[in-house]
């Protein structure tokens, strides 16, 4: 299917709000003939009421009544619909933000796999600002400018028509000018954009890692690297920056002035010979001067456009890709949580499998452990049962239904999950546990937190659990960032319980309070351990030992040590402890 072009979808968001930009139009139409007929009535004042036989006084300030008056409601009409206009196209950029907002959510995970997440926010922020530009500036220009230039030219041809018509030359020149300047235009400003996204991603990732930089010594390496993008943005923009200079306002005022002239020297002849009145000569001397403003104000507003046009591009490129609809799941009822891998083959790369059919079976209650040596499959397995990506072969199912007749939202519903890496948002303590969801009371969130043994630590806050927390949790401990995101999977009483290497980065004593509480909580539910630590996961039911995307091992802790297989080692190692 053919998908409509960039000026179309642009145009279509335009559209939900024709009645409004229709009238702003209309009151623009108002404003543009309010404004033209004051030099017209200025001719008629030189030409009737100025001659040496007409020295009346009261059609003179009559006739300077009726100016005053358009230019009142030229004032008022300008306000108004630029007012109108402006409004509108702030609305729209809404609109599109939010649009691609809920897109990016409905997005699968390889795509964020392979894309760095600046160039995602600079679509979101600078992209959808750029489509603003056009719509608040350009549309609002290009619309007055039109209207103007017709009235203008509809004046010129009643004040002479002969004339007019060689003006009439002068809109096909400037649209020559004005495709030359596109077409080259262009080219620099597609750079600069792109440019500017590779710099956000490079932002983006520098503030994350920065700990890295500074420990590695790497700033001025990075600083070197930023400087090439920001020498590439700044090369073309002086280039663009030139054509714009040759382009517009220069090329349009030595034309301008050439026009006028030539227009100064016609009337003047006519005027010697009497065929023409000075008021005549006025009149289309201050019309022809006003043809050039527009065309001025378009010239000024075609790089704005044409960043909008590359910005748009890339937006509508995000909002194409294939997504799933964010669903509802107030229906879903709780599973039981009977979870089964059967035959499962799975790559990221076609071609490059990191899992080979992989079976398992893990009934509620149970605690099934996944051990293995990094880029054995662990977390590929995790992943595959959130639904983050699909199996190439074999069937995934929770209580004997396929996982991919659930909607994602359904499937994770009743499914909680601890990071390694625990993140928690901005806000305060209570929120970063419920995460707004209005069935998580604030006793449940205290319950949760006590649970997991983090109500200590945080009534000693000194706001409790209304103590904000910055960005990613920096200013608490990594130990007491994971006790809050353990709570954060409690609080939402998951049937199938995720810990992907949840004990891996926090100490002793808060591993610890972690395994007594996961004693409790893991009661009735069915939960999956990712384990680097053999330590943690000796009382699981099942411990199943990967390697190279195979399962290789399955059993108790008992019965793979008695194996002395993989496992054996593998804990004999971490213990310190020479095998046998």
């Amino acid at each position: 299917m053919t998908k409509p072009s960039t000026t179309r979808r642009l145009f279509a968001y335009a559209l939900v709000y024709k009645f409004r930009i229709i009238g702003a139009l209309l009151i623009l139409c108002i404003a543009v003939g309010a404004e033209l007929g004051g030099p017209y009535i200025t001719k008629t004042i030189i030409d009737k009421h100025l001659t040496p036989d007409t020295g009346e006084l009261g059609p003179v300030l009559l006739l300077l009544g009726g100016y005053m008056g358009l230019l009142l409601i030229a004032s008022i009409s300008n306000f108004s619909q630029a007012y109108i206009l402006q409004a509108t196209a702030l609305q729209i950029i809404k609109n599109m933000r939010m649009d691609v907002m809920r897109h990016i959510q409905r997005i699968p995970l390889r795509f964020y796999d392979n894309t760095p997440i600046g160039q995602v926010v600079s679509r979101i922020a600078n992209d959808t600002e750029a489509i603003r530009d056009l719509f608040m500036s350009f549309m609002a220009t290009f619309v007055v400018s039109m209207v103007q230039l017709t009235g203008i030219f509809v004046a010129l041809f009643i004040l002479d028509a002969r004339l007019a018509l060689y003006c009439l030359l002068l809109p096909p020149l400037f649209v020559v000018i004005m495709i030359v300047h596109l077409k080259y235009s262009k080219i620099f400003i597609t750079i600069m954009r792109a440019r500017l996204s590779d710099m956000n991603a490079m932002i983006n990732e520098s503030i994350v890692v920065m700990p890295i930089i500074q420990a590695f010594r790497r700033e001025k390496v990075t600083l070197a690297e930023f400087e090439v993008l920001n020498e590439d943005r700044y090369v073309n923009q002086i280039k663009q920056f030139r054509i714009f200079s040759l382009s517009s306002r220069n090329i349009v005022g030595t034309i301008g002035s050439l026009v006028t002239a030539l227009v100064i020297w016609y009337f003047g002849r006519h005027s010697l010979e009497g065929l023409i009145s000075f008021g005549v000569f006025y009149a289309f001397i201050d019309y022809l001067g006003r043809i050039f403003q527009p065309i001025i104000g378009i010239f000024d507003q075609l790089t704005n456009a044409q960043r909008a046009f590359v910005s748009a591009d890339k937006v509508f490129a995000i909002m194409d890709l294939e997504g799933t609809e964010v669903e509802k799941t107030e229906e879903v009822s709780r599973p039981q949580g009977v979870v089964k891998f059967e035959n499962v083959t799975f790559a990221y790369k076609e071609g490059e499998d990191v899992l080979k059919q992989i079976s398992f079976e893990a009934n509620k209650g149970e605690t099934v452990a996944l051990v293995g040596h990094t880029g054995s499959g662990k977390s590929s397995i995790i992943n595959l049962l959130l639904g983050f990506y699909e199996p190439d072969q074999g069937l995934i199912t929770i209580d004997g239904r396929d996982i991919s007749t659930f909607s994602k939202q359904a499937l994770r519903k009743h499914m909680g999950i601890v990071l390694q890496d625990p993140y928690l948002f901005a806000g305060d303590i209570k929120f970063n546990v419920s995460l707004y969801n209005r069935d998580i009371t604030l006793e449940r969130v205290k319950d949760a937190l006590r649970d997991v043994g983090a109500a200590p630590f945080v009534e000693r806050l000194p706001h409790g659990y209304d103590e904000q927390v910055v960005e990613r949790g920096s200013t608490l401990s990594s130990g007491q960032r994971q006790l809050i995101s353990f709570a954060r999977a409690l609080a939402f009483d998951p049937a199938i319980l995720i810990l992907d290497e949840a004990t891996a980065s926090i100490d002793s004593e808060t591993e610890g309070l972690i395994q007594q509480a996961l004693k409790v909580v893991s009661e009735g539910r069915t939960t999956l351990i990712i384990a680097h630590r053999l330590s943690t996961i000796r009382e699981a039911d099942q411990i199943l030992v990967l390697h190279r995307g195979e399962i290789v091992e399955r059993g108790n802790h008992e019965q793979l040590m008695a194996l002395g297989g993989r496992y054996f080692k593998m804990y004999q190692l971490q213990k310190g402890e020479k095998a046998s």
